[in-house]
């Protein structure tokens, strides 16, 4: 097929810079062709290597306006949007694609899809939600409803649960999340760390030998700051902790918003004197990405918010393609680790909790190593990149055989 992918979220990088490459990868693998379609002026962070078509009308963006301004963008954004949906069915019926993918969207696509010609669309139209919070399932429902005489579009929601909230809907799809994996380093999972090919890196260890039993177990804190991940009373739980092994902490952060920013470099200057802490406040695309995954052996993930109940974790994906034991709150996915023994979990919000966790987790890694080693393997083989492709493949196959 020649699956065409609508994007118009630009980020300096982050997981949906590494799901479009992922969609666009996998694809390709599976002998589809695969091309963009973006708005007027977008600017992408990775090359993905396919062909791009710009649409008119340039993205409008929230950053910096709140107020009046703010909704006036709101309004001028659906009017954008709508003026895509309409360039996007031209191609549709033009024939320039086979399908159409919208990577990351939300209930309000839906709504606006309702009132534009492209739910008239010839070909297979899969909108992609990364999760459906209670506050938004009857919002979407009612969108999904709302489409529901028009079988070439489908929502499809990546999730661990088996429906919405006690709802289905048979224009709905529902399908576990992939695992984001290396693509461009010379390493893969399973394999010793990533130090040797990576030396730049190395100074984050310090003294002593790389290949020693007796060298610091290299902990991992990744990911966009934000301030609901309250990075601070994580920082001083894990300074609490009495470990019996030398450990030593990576924190990087990447900051959308200048208050964002304000605060991870607050953090930074408070705690930069703490040997066993190294801080990156800077954004990782790629390879810088994908060797600082590799090089640690382990990742943390002690954020709590109620919304990790309904959205799958990037980062806890991005630990078990890499097969990088973890530890997380225990609202972070909880279906992974009921079926999946791929890490420690600790009471969400609980900071007692958390800091008894840590010990026991570096304390104890050596032991569990291989028992985390055995499920993260086959956490990885049910969650693979590749599935996930197959996945929606599959949907698309079905919806192109469906009337028009």
């Amino acid at each position: 097929m020649r699956i065409a992918i609508f994007e118009n979220i630009m980020t300096p990088g982050g997981h949906e810079v590494d799901f479009d490459r992922l969609l666009t990868e996998e694809l390709k693998t599976l002998g589809h062709s695969v091309s963009f379609y973006v708005p007027e002026g977008f600017r992408f962070s990775l090359d993905y290597g396919v062909p791009t078509h710009e649409l008119n009308g340039e993205v409008v963006s929230y950053s910096g306006v709140t107020g009046l301004k703010k909704f006036w963008r709101t309004l001028t954004r659906e009017r954008r949007r709508l003026g895509w949906y309409r360039q996007l069915y031209a191609a549709a019926t033009d024939g320039k694609f086979d399908a159409l993918i919208v990577p990351t969207s939300t209930y309000r696509y839906l709504r606006a899809l309702s009132r534009s010609v492209l739910r008239k669309s010839p070909v297979p139209l899969i909108f992609i939600l990364h999760g459906i919070n209670p506050k938004e399932a009857p919002k979407f429902l009612q969108g999904a409803d709302s489409l529901r005489n028009y079988p070439k579009i489908c929502p499809t929601v990546i999730t661990l649960a088996a429906d919405i909230f006690g709802e289905s809907r048979e224009s709905i799809r529902l399908i576990p999340p992939p695992t984001y994996t290396p693509r461009d380093i010379d390493w893969q999972p399973g394999e010793a760390n990533f130090w040797p090919q990576a030396p730049r890196l190395q100074n984050f260890i310090g003294e002593g030998s790389l290949d020693s039993d007796t060298r610091p177990l290299l902990l991992g804190f990744f990911g966009q700051f934000r301030r609901e991940k309250r990075l601070e009373d994580f920082l001083r739980t894990y300074l609490s902790a009495n470990f019996r092994r030398p450990a030593k902490l990576l924190v990087q952060g990447s900051t959308m918003h200048p208050e964002d920013a304000v605060a991870f470099t607050d953090i930074i200057h408070r705690y930069q004197k703490e040997k066993s802490l190294v801080f990156w406040h800077k954004g990782l695309v790629g390879y810088e990405w994908q060797e600082a995954i590799a090089a640690v052996d382990a990742l943390l993930m002690p954020y709590s918010a109620p919304r990790y109940l309904y959205h799958w974790g990037g980062m806890l994906f991005t630990a078990i393609g890499y097969q990088k034991p973890m530890v997380a709150s225990d609202d972070m996915n909880p279906e992974v680790f009921s079926r999946f023994p791929v890490g420690e979990t600790f009471k969400s919000g609980d900071l007692a909790a958390l800091k008894t966790t840590l010990e026991n987790f570096v304390n104890n890694f050596g032991e569990r190593q291989p028992l985390y080693a055995q499920a993260l393997r086959e956490a990885a083989a049910v969650y693979s990149p590749g599935a996930f492709a197959r996945r929606l493949t599959q949907i698309m196959e079905e919806h192109r055989c469906s009337y028009v």
